[in-house]
């Protein structure tokens, strides 16, 4: 009896140990508006370079935001001018964006949004996949999944799309984050991976 309770105690611990490091890994993969304005956009939205709009100066950021949030995300998305595509940074998420707009328009005073306010689609994902990610995923380059090789693909499916989608996003390896296109969004690169491993597992060859 007293055997079966430890054990139940340290399965109990084991569990719970298991979700806070879960937990603390979701933390540390989503930087805060805050992170993101001082780990990155404050090289240029700080002194005002190339016409940034400082931090702090609500009238410039008021005449930027006037068309939304929205767009004012897609064009930082994307880069505009100067400004390269994710600030130059392509690891950073959609979301990571999203809230480093939210902290600069509001002077630090909004909260972190949960959902980015924009992750527009540049291109199809069979263009995308056809015009750049062929180029390593049809010969294997470097190890890359195959592409019409699903035995490739399946091993790394163990975390489902989202996983494939993060190493996409943040690199792996060989490949560097977002594939080496800052410009593309979130959703850019989910639709190429979706559509690299459909068309891996239905692919048979004539």
């Amino acid at each position: 009896m007293q055997l079966t309770q430890t054990r139940t105690r340290y399965l109990s611990l084991l569990s719970g140990l298991a979700l806070a490091l879960t937990s603390l890994n979701t933390a540390a993969a989503e930087k805060s508006g805050r992170e993101v304005v001082e780990q990155v956009c404050s090289a240029c939205h700080v002194s005002g370079k190339d016409n940034a709009p400082k931090i702090g100066d609500v009238t410039a950021w008021t005449q930027h935001s006037k068309k939304g949030l929205a767009k004012l995300t897609e064009s930082a998305i994307a880069g505009l001018g100067k400004m390269p595509g994710h600030g130059g940074q392509p690891s950073l998420t959609d979301l990571e964006v999203s809230r480093a707009i939210a902290f600069m328009v509001s002077s630090g005073k909004a909260l972190d949004p949960s959902k980015p306010y924009a992750s527009p689609v540049t291109m199809t994902g069979e263009r995308l996949a056809q015009q750049h990610c062929v180029n390593c995923h049809d010969v294997g380059q470097a190890g890359a999944p195959k592409l019409n090789h699903f035995e490739d693909w399946k091993p790394r499916l163990s975390k489902g799309i989202d996983g494939l989608v993060n190493s996409t996003i943040s690199g792996h390896k060989a490949m560097p984050a977002r594939t080496g296109m800052a410009n593309l969004s979130d959703t850019d690169l989910r639709n190429a991976v979706t559509y690299l491993v459909v068309q891996s597992a239905t692919y048979k060859p004539k």
